[in-house]
Order: structure tokens, then sequence, then C-alpha cells
């Protein structure tokens, strides 16, 4: 398969101009140019540009979008990829039936609850389950980070744990041992990701351990590994990690 640049443009709904600044900025070469300079693209760099315009649609800037790039291999990526997807299709379902009730209940002359006029449009609704677990101050400094940050700084943030998820699939996969070098260094990798979560706190080795138990015990994390299976292997290399830092 390999198709003009004019193709690429119409089937992604982008521009000539836009592919081209891709090459010119090295985040997308076209399998070949044509004597005439018209510009190729087979199917490796098709799927590539996939990625390209996922990550762009998480609001990712062009330096964040070429890092992320090269930190997986495809099948891990686009497994990550898929997960946020299926998060926001999730999401965005709950919105639609919101709605859809709303217009119902106008239509209707019925009278309709507020927690059914808002489900799916605001990440507070954990704000009850953080304050259980870790108490009111938390869900607030946690909240004003995460405000904080802008919707390019929560995409780049969203982008480095898809890029970590994919790396532990890539790992479980090799059948890299929890206790290697390799697991190891990435495990210090998903530390500092946490760290940043946490504003800069230090993860002690018992909060990582915690942490590391939670991926497993809960489906929605879990989720984010493959399931229990690559959330296991995920615990067990965090945990080995928690134990070495604990000295």
């Amino acid at each position: 398969m390999e198709l003009g640049i004019g193709e690429v443009a119409r089937l992604t709904g982008t521009t000539s101009r836009t592919l081209r600044h891709y090459q010119d900025v090295g985040l997308l070469v076209p399998s070949r140019t044509g004597t005439n300079g018209y510009r190729y693209y087979d199917a490796a760099a098709l799927r590539r540009l996939q990625r390209i315009l996922l990550l762009r649609d998480l609001g990712l800037g062009i330096p964040a979008i070429a890092a992320a790039l090269d930190r997986a291999d495809e099948a891990s990526a686009l497994r990550a990829h898929l997960g946020w997807l299926r998060a926001e299709v999730d999401r965005i379902g709950r919105q639609i039936v919101s709605v859809e009730r709303t217009i119902s209940s106008i239509e209707h002359e019925e009278e309709l609850m507020a927690e059914q006029m808002f489900e799916g449009f605001d990440h507070t609704r954990y704000q009850e389950e953080v304050e259980q677990r870790w108490g009111a101050d938390a869900w607030a400094e946690g909240d004003r980070w995460w405000r904080g940050l802008g919707p390019e700084g929560r995409a780049r943030f969203g982008a480095e744990h898809q890029a970590i998820a994919a790396r532990w699939a890539e790992l479980r996969a090799a059948g890299a041992p929890v206790d290697g070098p390799q697991v190891q260094e990435h495990a210090r990798r998903h530390r500092a990701w946490i760290q940043a979560g946490w504003q800069g706190r230090e993860v002690s080795p018992e909060a990582l351990m915690g942490l590391a138990e939670m991926y497993v015990a809960d489906e929605r994390f879990a989720a984010n590994y493959g399931g229990v299976e690559g959330a296991a292997y995920v615990r067990d290399a965090l945990t080995h990690l928690a134990v070495e830092q604990a000295g």
C-alpha cells in the first residue's frame, strides 16, 4: 500500500502543507519522493502518521510527539493509545447519555437530577474516593496542581504514562526479569512519573509498594497495564525497587 500526499491529506482530514511540515521537522518522512517531487507514504509511514495524529489530539506539541514516538515500538504504543481512546469513548458515551436525558426531560417536562445532567463531565467524580483514602487536603492540592498544568501539560503527563505503560508491556513480553537492570531502570522512570504527579514530593518505599499493590487490586488501574497479570508484573518490579530503596 502506498498513497500520494494528496490522498493521505484527504483521508486524514489534514493538509498537504501539514504533512510537509511533519517531514521538515523530522516527524514523518515519506517512503519515497517521485521525480516530480510528489511525496508517497507506505504502510509503515501511514501507521506512524496514525500515532502522530492520536498524540496531536491529546494536545501534545511537536517535540513531545517526537519523544513519545521514540519511546516504544508500534504495537505497544498503539495498545497504550487504544486504552486511552477506550477510556475517552466511555467518558464521551456517558456525556451523550447525560445530554439525551436532559433533552428528554425538557421534551417531556420531567425533573432531572443534577447528578444525571453532569455524568462524565469532570474529573472531580473521583474526589470523594481520594478524600476518603488520603484526605481532603490531598485532593485539594492535587486538584490545584492538575488544573494548573493546563491542557498541554495534562496531555504531556498523560502521554508519559502511555509511554510507560507501553514499555512495561514490551518488557513483560520479552520475559525481562523484574529485578533485572532494564526493568529496574524503567521502574525508576515510573517512580519519577508518580513523583511528578505528587508535585515533586518524595515517593517513599512504603508508598511505592502501596501504589503497586493498588495496580493489581483495583481493576481500573490494572486495565492500564493489560489486566491483572500485566499489573502484577509492574507491581513486582516496583516492589523490588522499593525494597532496594529502603536499603
